[in-house]
């Protein structure tokens, strides 16, 4: 239901159920997680790249997975209680606001790029605000999609999605839960660009190889946490944890690389960050 390829540095986790349009179900949870984790802790990747296979970014829930919810009367993403089926926990451990479905996403040490290549509904469109950044296909429809199903705003984009686009917008998509395209999601600021359909994943992947030769991993680690952790701080404690972070550094090997390459005029090669356990 996930496929994983590593290719100079990028790692791409796509979501492959092209048939459903990638509708989510709990194997592919499963498997996303401990993908994204192996992404996390590899040495050799320094950017990770989601995209959907055939049509499809992700569609929402698989609507077999909703009646079983319905079932229920709960909702229930996974059998925690099978040792065999314990789920991989990327990006925990960082800061408790991080620890939860999704959030975990802002604990990974390394950029997240979604290639939005078609529909991204429900926990698609959850997913993919999670990323660090959107590039969509043009022609791609998103959409909150919970309102129609009689269900609270989930996954914390209620939270999430007015730091993103502003909260007049933002409210307008939770409430509506109307469907809208690629080209308006340029225009609310949610994708950094709208790309033809047959190009998109050669552009993501050229923008995710110029981060991984060009910018330091310590650098672009720190940066990510720094963003994300500033959510829940005040601009003082921004500024002081930012001045944390200086001296030790401008101590490590890429500040020292950074400097060098400057001053002989040529491309920085950066060390990868060490595996992380």
């Amino acid at each position: 239901m996930t496929r994983y390829d590593v290719v100079q540095q990028v790692a791409t986790i796509t979501l492959d159920r092209p048939e459903r349009l990638n509708a989510w179900t709990a194997q592919m949870n499963a498997e996303y997680r401990l993908l994204l984790h192996r992404a996390a802790i590899d040495p050799g990747v320094r950017v990770i790249v989601v995209t959907g296979a055939g049509r499809g970014f992700c569609a929402g829930a698989e609507s077999d997975d909703l009646a079983g919810h319905v079932e229920r009367g709960s909702y229930q993403s996974w059998d925690a209680s099978d040792p065999d089926r314990a789920l991989a926990a990327p990006g925990y451990g960082v800061r408790p606001e991080f620890d939860a479905e999704l959030a975990y996403h802002f604990g990974i040490p390394k950029p997240i790029i979604a290639a939005i290549n078609g529909p991204a509904a429900g926990i698609g469109f959850a997913l993919s605000c999670y990323c660090d950044l959107r590039f969509a296909a043009a022609g791609a429809r998103f959409t909150t999609a919970h309102g129609r199903l009689g269900l609270p705003c989930a996954f914390g984009l209620a939270w999430l999605l007015p730091k993103l686009i502003g909260l007049p917008r933002a409210m307008d998509l939770i409430l509506s839960s109307r469907t809208f395209d690629a080209d308006e999601a340029l225009q609310l600021g949610l994708v950094s660009d709208v790309v033809p359909g047959d190009q998109l994943v050669g552009r993501v992947t050229e923008y995710a190889r110029r981060l991984a030769t060009t910018v330091s991993p310590a650098s672009m680690a720190a940066s990510k946490r720094q963003v994300y952790e500033a959510f829940h701080l005040s601009a003082a404690e921004s500024v002081r944890a930012a001045e944390a972070l200086l001296d030790p550094m401008m101590a490590g090997p890429d500040y020292r690389e950074g400097v060098a390459a400057l001053r002989e005029k040529r491309a920085p090669s950066f060390v990868d960050l060490p595996e992380q356990i």
